[in-house]
């Protein structure tokens, strides 16, 4: 990242770092919420800025499951028998919870003005939104890695 900033003299700071990455990857989830908004009509969003305010609230909410569970991953790692098999479920029930949550988050906040639409009350259309948006992060990340 150091050279991405060219006029910083020193290494970036840990917090630097964070701040770059949480930016990059708002300005993916920008990205794919638009794309969708302008060519998929099971996504409606009423402007640019609430577009804006959604990945922010997508992205804080994302970096929060994915927290949550390797929390509860690590608390499974010392446990045998029984309880360890629990860890595959209690990692999917985190990440399928998490996406519902996150739904009504957006449904709460925003409510009418972005609009999830389709099968199942716009689940489907949402968690499809969902993945393209960690596929593209995980895509611009693997990019990123490949130019060192």
């Amino acid at each position: 990242m150091q050279a991405i900033i060219a006029d910083t003299p020193q290494p970036l700071s840990k917090r630097q770092r964070i701040f770059f990455q949480y930016f990059t990857f708002v300005l993916i989830d920008l990205t794919v919420l638009n794309l969708f908004q302008e060519h998929w009509h099971h996504l409606t969003i009423e402007s640019f800025s609430i577009s804006l305010l959604t990945a922010i609230l997508l992205q804080a909410m994302l970096k929060l499951t994915i927290y949550l569970e390797h929390r509860v991953a690590e608390f499974f790692k010392s446990k045998t028998g029984f309880v360890a098999k629990l860890r595959p479920l209690s990692a999917w029930g985190i990440l399928f919870v998490s996406k519902l949550l996150i739904l009504a988050a957006v449904n709460l906040l925003f409510g009418d003005e972005v609009l999830f639409g389709g099968p199942y009350h716009g689940v489907i259309a949402f968690i499809i939104v969902i993945t393209t948006m960690l596929a593209a992060e995980q895509l611009v990340m693997k990019l990123f890695r490949s130019l060192a």
